[in-house]
């Protein structure tokens, strides 16, 4: 039995999904009477990319006096957006004149993120990251997708290990919003990468092509579960006469901003119909608001307001999405009592064998 959980990119929109974690963290707390239950245990497996990416390796930061236990709550997870996001997409000075009229290569210094993420992360390898994910790059010199892998830190050391700051920044490395990420492996290789959302703004068909590819473990399509967490459907168009007679500079946010848009609904796309094939269609489950006219849909519109915005528009769709959360919650938590019996008799196997 596999649970996965899937996040989506969307730079400042992350509090979108943020916000439906929190919510689903305090059902279940309030479902089994377990003050200290978390996301992360109940979930087998994790996928995120860009700001989902971030909001992944929160979740699954290993505790300072447990290593199997997460460090931050959801809500604590969220207010890195909260607290932060404002100052995160801040352009000061002669930068901002600049990047206004299209003269520089990207818009925001990524010293601050670097900061918060510094903060948060500490040292934190992925190989510590207490279950299993995947978190998507791209290597812009090799022009192939980068596959950080928890499992493959885990069992190939240094070679494929990183910090997990370091992770969060490649993922989230947005063209023209920030610079190309050059990170450094522990055992010292130099990896140039950008955003993960260039091919997988959603993450969920990475995740189940992961999952399919296990050598070690075989599923059956009836034992997966999958949980996409979006950051919302965009609904802006563009006017072709206008990008025509737009200076290339500016024209390439919009062009972007339709790339990674069209990368989600591609993934969405090919779930719903692989699920579906399957017949399991309720086995793969998203979630995101439909509509984000009542905000700036930018990845970088974090003003206060905006981020105002966007908490209000996350607790409408939770309020609509009441029943659905509701099946949710009921699920994982039957899910992982199931997992847990299974592995109970597995190791009493284990131990009458010997």
């Amino acid at each position: 039995m596999k649970t996965i959980l899937s996040i989506d990119g969307g730079g400042i929109k992350g509090i979108i999904p943020g916000m439906v974690l929190v919510e689903l963290e305090e059902r279940l707390k309030q479902r089994t009477g377990n003050a200290e239950a978390h996301i992360a245990d109940y979930f087998d497996f994790f996928a995120g990319t860009s700001t989902g990416g971030i909001l992944t390796c929160l979740l699954l930061c290993p505790s300072k006096d447990d290593p199997k236990k997460p460090r931050f709550t959801a809500k604590q997870a969220l207010d890195l957006y909260i607290a932060n996001g404002a100052k995160i997409f801040e352009t000061k000075g002669i930068k901002k004149v600049f990047a206004d009229i299209g003269w520089v290569t990207e818009r925001y210094d990524a010293e601050f993120l670097e900061k918060i993420l510094l903060q948060y992360f500490e040292d934190v390898k992925l190989s510590e990251l207490i279950k299993p994910c995947i978190i998507t790059a791209y290597n812009i010199e090799l022009r192939k997708a980068h596959i950080f892998r928890q499992k493959t830190a885990k069992s190939r050391g240094i070679h494929r290990d990183f910090y997990v700051r370091d992770v969060c920044r490649a993922t989230s490395a947005a063209p023209t919003y920030f610079s190309v990420a050059e990170i450094y492996s522990l055992a010292g290789v130099r990896y140039p990468l950008l955003d993960g959302g260039i091919f997988a703004t959603n993450p969920s068909l990475s995740a189940f092509v992961e999952i399919k590819r296990e050598p070690e473990q075989e599923f059956e399509p009836n034992d997966i579960h999958i949980l996409s967490l979006g950051t919302g459907v965009s609904k802006q168009s563009y006017d072709s006469d206008e990008l025509r007679d737009t200076k290339a500079l500016f024209v390439v946010p919009a062009l972007l901003d339709m790339m990674m848009g069209a990368a989600t609904e591609t993934s969405h796309f090919y779930m719903k119909q692989i699920f579906s094939y399957l017949g399991i269609p309720d086995h793969y489950v998203r979630i995101e608001p439909m509509n984000l006219q009542s905000v700036q849909e930018r990845m970088d519109a974090a003003s206060p307001k905006n981020i105002q915005k966007l908490m209000a528009l996350a607790d409408r769709m939770i309020s609509q999405r009441h029943q659905v959360l509701d099946v949710i919650v009921d699920n994982l938590i039957k899910l992982k009592i199931n997992r847990d019996l299974d592995a109970e008799g597995k190791a009493i196997t284990r131990r009458l064998a010997r």
